[in-house]
């Protein structure tokens, strides 16, 4: 009887974290970042193991409706859209570190027409400047690299005291925002993704991308989601999380589209060079 009603008591404290309390407190933020849905399918099998064979199978009835509302709210499948050579290709990477600029273009396997990377090490860009003398950079103090294959205009570089980062950019005629949200554990999302939300002032032909550290359920990513699309849940084919090491666990890294602007394409490129993986989308010109 005491396994029975620790199962029901930790599957319920779980489930409730996960679907209702989310990060309205700084403690259950931690839980809810720490324990994705398909970590809650594996526990809830795991206190199978040890009840008996009419409880054991409650928690298989549980984990396999937890297992369908993850693969119908993770995985996509997507007609994509025809492309021309002039539409728009624009990529995202958080490098870990550990990669260069040269590394990121192998792992796209193309030159796209805007790059962002997070955790961009290198602070000398001179050399890629003379190397690739036709194209633009731009490469911020808190490790975020831009490229663009047309004139770069940095409209605004912001940092909070938290190192929560947004860089407004105009390339390609559309405007750009650049986050890079602060991860550490001691430092609430909440004031990473409320100052990220007060940056974005452009609502219309505008293009955010990069690792805001928080999963697509995030209470706090609600209000871009009313102005802007989802760019793999629109147009993204398999499972949208881009950490850890390709296993789909959490979606961190984001492009999100302006709703007037029409997403053709979106892939996820998996690597192992890097923990997050490359976030690759095609919009048409204007």
């Amino acid at each position: 009887m005491m396994l029975q009603l620790i199962d029901v008591v930790t599957i319920l404290g779980l489930l409730a974290v996960h679907f209702v309390i989310k990060e309205r407190t700084f403690w259950s933020s931690l839980f809810f970042y720490a324990l994705p849905l398909p970590v809650i399918i594996f526990i809830v099998l795991m206190l199978s193991i040890v009840l008996t064979k009419k409880w054991r199978r409650y928690n298989l009835i549980i984990a396999a409706l937890l297992l369908l509302v993850w693969l119908g709210r993770s995985f996509k499948l997507h007609i994509q859209d025809d492309i021309l050579e002039n539409d728009l290709e624009v990529v995202f990477w958080n490098t870990a570190r550990l990669n260069t600029f040269e590394t990121a273009f192998n792992e796209v396997e193309d030159i796209p027409d805007v790059m962002v990377l997070a955790e961009y090490r290198n602070k000398d860009i001179g050399e890629l400047k003379i190397r690739y003398p036709e194209y633009y950079f731009y490469r911020s103090d808190q490790e975020m690299l831009i490229f663009s294959k047309t004139p770069l205009v940095i409209e605004r570089e912001n940092t909070s005291k938290f190192n929560t980062s947004v860089i407004n950019f105009k390339t390609a005629g559309i405007n750009f925002y650049a986050v890079d949200a602060a991860g550490s554990t001691d430092v609430p999302r909440e004031w990473g993704l409320r100052y990220i939300n007060k940056s974005i002032k452009e609502k219309n032909n505008t293009i955010v991308l990069g690792d805001f550290n928080t999963p697509y359920e995030s209470i706090y990513l609600k209000e871009l989601k009313k102005d802007f699309n989802h760019a793999f849940s629109k147009k993204g084919n398999g499972f949208k999380e881009t950490w850890f090491y390709n296993l789909p666990l959490l979606c961190l890294d984001y492009i999100w589209v302006s709703r007037d602007l029409h997403i053709l394409k979106t892939e996820k490129v998996f690597s192992s060079k890097s923990d997050h993986s490359m976030l690759k989308t095609v919009v048409k010109r204007q």
